[in-house]
């Protein structure tokens, strides 16, 4: 039996370690990290390609979601050659997957205007999201039931809506990035998107009841004053490692400040982002709290999460070490949060200048997580990037952490060692993918399968192949 408090699981070891003569059998240990690999399926063989802001448009590992599972069905969004959009599904364990082809297409050459999909369960509908960056949105919502019996419903352009530049009616705002679907604990489904430009920016959130979509409003600030060893900077935004229900209902949110004014760092070429933010609601993100429970936050009200609310800083660092962005948070079996962050240690000098080129470098990824008391603890995960790009963190079912890594190496470290086990698990030298992936963050839990979507190298704008591969990890 795993779920065994502390005291108990210390008492056992005890007495069959050191009592001669003891008779009886001892709890086993969970299961070290592990992957077998035991698929590789196409998806596209000739996907839209073009390098921008360092990524993919079909290859951002921000997306939430570009692939998804639910009740044995796993699903899939992409760009393909010609720039449409497509929405493809198969059955967990197939080899083939069924598409449609939706009437959009990609508007501009730019990688943030990914695709994103969410589920409402209430009604049984896939949502969809798609093609912005700091001005109008595309949306389109399948219909109802399509989700609930997927091997019974005709998977053709026939089960999805016309493309939308509102919400059903309701329009957000005409700058609007970064679109994030989150199923709460009672099956509604919000979105999460920033309001604003880079640098400049408000978080705000949205909900579907099954029924309807409702404006929640926008829960981050971007006013106040920072100022570094180097100068001041008067707005901002919060660029979100992600935003995820925990098992005890809680909504978790770790993050990163972007300054506006480039006069906070050391010199020009870097990244302004600095530290480490941690927020939670326990409300379904009606108000927002910092480590110690207080309230630092109303969506939708006039108190916002600012860059001067106490206790919300979890890892400070300042801009002066190319921290990135949008990187990867999880949340335990016991609802703990965990994240990955990355940047170039202070080891490496005490200033980038060019943040690409010193991230492939020396860039690092650290493992963030907190315990039970309250406290942080921060790992180095011994395996360098090389690359810019973002890692992807997920957690097995005995809490194991796994790090996607750029070019779609895993690394893992065990919940027994306190994280502190690190080791390369796939290196993914035969994959030839271009750098992030997209990790199905649903899927795991539903038949112990860690999945990923990973587009390969090419060059230009030649198109290449969009593939998912699939790892079985400890069940």
């Amino acid at each position: 039996m795993r779920l065994r408090t502390a005291a108990t699981a210390a008492t056992v070891l005890l007495t069959a370690a050191s009592l001669p003569g003891a008779t009886g059998t001892a709890l086993a240990a969970d299961p070290a990290p592990a992957v077998t690999r035991v698929a590789d399926t196409q998806l596209d063989g000739q996907a839209i390609y073009f390098v921008s802001y360092d990524g993919l448009v079909n290859n951002n590992s921000f997306q939430k979601n570009g692939l998804l599972t639910y009740k044995g069905y796993q699903y899939a969004a992409w760009y393909t050659a010609d720039r449409t959009a497509v929405i493809a599904r198969r059955a967990l364990g197939a080899d083939s997957w069924g598409t449609v082809r939706l009437p959009h297409q990609l508007s501009t050459d730019d990688s943030h205007n990914v695709i994103s999909m969410g589920l409402s369960r209430v009604d049984g509908r896939l949502h969809i999201n798609l093609d912005s960056h700091s001005d109008g949105f595309f949306y389109v919502k399948s219909a109802a039931g399509l989700l609930d019996n997927p091997a019974g419903r005709a998977w053709t352009g026939d089960a999805f809506g016309p493309v939308q530049t509102t919400l059903d009616g309701l329009a957000l705002t005409s700058e609007f990035t970064y679109p994030q679907f989150v199923a709460t604990p009672e099956g509604r489904l919000q979105l999460s998107y920033r309001v604003g430009v880079s640098g400049n920016g408000r978080n705000a959130l949205a909900e579907y009841d099954g029924t309807k979509w409702t404006a929640l409003g926008e829960w981050s600030g971007s006013t106040g004053t920072y100022t570094s060893e180097h100068g001041s900077s008067t707005a901002r935004n919060m660029y979100l490692h992600g935003i995820d229900y925990g098992a005890d209902g809680r909504l978790s949110a770790f993050y990163t400040w972007r300054e506006q004014s480039n006069a906070v760092m050391c010199g020009g070429g870097g990244l302004t982002n600095h530290d480490t933010g941690y927020v939670y609601s326990s409300d379904r993100g009606r108000t927002w709290r910092n480590q110690a429970g207080t309230v630092v936050g109303t969506t939708g009200g006039s108190d916002k999460v600012t860059v001067d609310d106490p206790g919300t800083v979890v890892d400070p660092l300042n801009p002066d070490h190319s921290l990135m962005n949008q990187e990867s948070q999880a949340t335990d079996s016991a609802g703990l949060p965990q994240a990955v962050i990355s940047y170039v240690p202070g080891r490496f000098g005490q200033c980038t200048t060019n943040y690409a080129a010193d991230r492939t470098a020396n860039g690092r990824a650290f493992h963030l997580v907190r315990n039970a008391s309250g406290d942080w603890k921060k790992t180095e995960i011994p395996v360098p990037l090389n690359s810019s790009q973002r890692t992807h963190l997920v957690l097995d079912k005995y809490d194991n952490a796994y790090a996607v890594m750029p070019y779609g190496r895993i690394v893992a470290a065990s919940k027994s060692s306190g994280y502190t086990d690190w080791k390369t698990l796939f290196d993914a030298s035969g994959l030839n993918a271009f750098g992030e992936v997209v990790v199905d963050d649903t899927r795991l839990a539903q038949d112990g399968v860690l999945s990923y979507m990973y587009q390969q190298k090419s060059s230009c704008t030649t198109p290449s192949a969009l593939r998912v591969v699939d790892f079985r990890l400890p069940s």
